[in-house]
């Protein structure tokens, strides 16, 4: 075992003590990562802030849970995908949102590269900024596959629908930007 996962070994063990310290710790070493996470799905800064803090509750409340087979980061990240996509759909139902109107931003930029020709940086920048155009659904899913590193059963679950139209949904969100990237080149 690393020495970085026995440190977080041992936050954890103190969070679940209720050591705020410990917790505070925890919250500065994953909260930029869980709010960019939220931000992809949500599409508003104010709403990502929101789904970070109340996953980062709930993960502390349901620490006990955590059954470390996957690293903390992964189970935490799933919460968090898990609250934007329901936040996201519970604001849908209130709201219209324009998409137009959201900017993304990525740090892992070659996880998006689609074709490999070089030009990384910049083809990956007019991917995600190409992605905001793309129907809800194909945004959310290929954000979960390219982006974050879901794979189609992963997504299915999250997204609550059958593997298949997992596959397919995918497949139709990459071909839709595919096309959209052509037309923007």
């Amino acid at each position: 075992m690393s020495h970085q996962n026995e440190h977080i070994d041992a936050l954890l063990q103190s969070c679940l003590l209720g050591k705020s310290s410990a917790q505070m710790e925890v919250y500065n070493r994953y909260y930029k990562a869980m709010f960019n996470t939220a931000f992809r799905i949500v599409k508003d800064s104010a709403e990502a802030e929101d789904v970070m803090q109340e996953s980062f509750l709930n993960a502390f409340t349901k620490l006990h849970t955590f059954k470390g087979d996957v690293t903390f980061g992964a189970w935490l990240k799933r919460i968090v995908i898990n609250n934007s996509i329901y936040h996201y759909k519970k604001q849908q139902k209130t709201q219209a949102v324009d998409l137009d109107d959201v900017m993304y931003k990525v740090e892992d930029n070659e996880a998006v590269d689609l074709d490999h020709n070089g030009y990384t940086e910049l083809k990956a920048q007019k991917v995600m900024e190409t992605m905001k155009s793309l129907k809800d659904n194909y945004r959310v899913s290929l954000t979960l596959h390219l982006v974050e590193g879901y794979d189609y059963e992963e997504i299915s679950e999250i997204m609550n629908i059958s593997y298949a139209n997992c596959r397919t949904t995918i497949s139709r969100a990459k071909e839709s930007l595919r096309k959209k990237l052509t037309v923007n080149i």
